[in-house]
């Protein structure tokens, strides 16, 4: 399948054609937060930011950044070429769980080590996830985790069509 023709860029925004594969994962010190049950359950302006050819950035939130006792190993795994094997998380606030609510790479391969232990939550599963105060809008598909902010333009994998990207 060919590359799709990208959006029109704006003052301000980057299209996620132009992030690179392998992908590029740097600390931001832009505020990351999720909210929960009517909690906050991570908070952080430490966060990685996972840049990666045709998806929005994930934001990989330092488990100290995590209220404590908000995650419980969750089931399952998958393996990412780049990062290795996944992790999974659900998170359990005021009895209610939520199930594999994030990943996390806890022995990711060499040039990701900085995101070990790091959770990404998938925007779709929480209430609210911000980043500087702006509202995520879930990447489409399921087994993403990107985060849609007005910064990005795509078109981004996971929309209907994009299997073969």
């Amino acid at each position: 399948m060919s590359r799709p023709r990208p959006d029109p860029v704006g003052p301000g925004q980057e299209s996620v054609w132009d992030y690179p594969r392998p992908p590029s994962a740097e600390v931001t010190g832009r505020r990351v937060v999720v909210e929960l049950g009517g909690r906050v359950v991570a908070d952080s302006t430490r966060a990685v930011r996972v840049c990666e050819t045709s998806h929005p950035p994930v934001y990989y939130v330092p488990r100290e950044d995590v209220a404590p006792g908000v995650l419980e190993r969750g089931t399952g795994s998958s393996w990412c070429e780049w990062k290795g094997p996944a992790t999974y998380w659900d998170a359990v606030v005021d009895g209610r769980r939520v199930p594999r609510v994030g990943w996390s790479y806890e022995d990711p391969t060499p040039g990701f080590e900085h995101l070990r232990g790091a959770v990404a939550f998938y925007p779709g599963r929480v209430d609210r996830a911000l980043v500087d105060g702006e509202v995520v809008r879930p990447q489409a598909g399921g087994f993403y985790g990107g985060w849609i902010t007005d910064e990005v333009v795509g078109p981004f994998k996971g929309e209907p069509g994009t299997l073969g990207w």
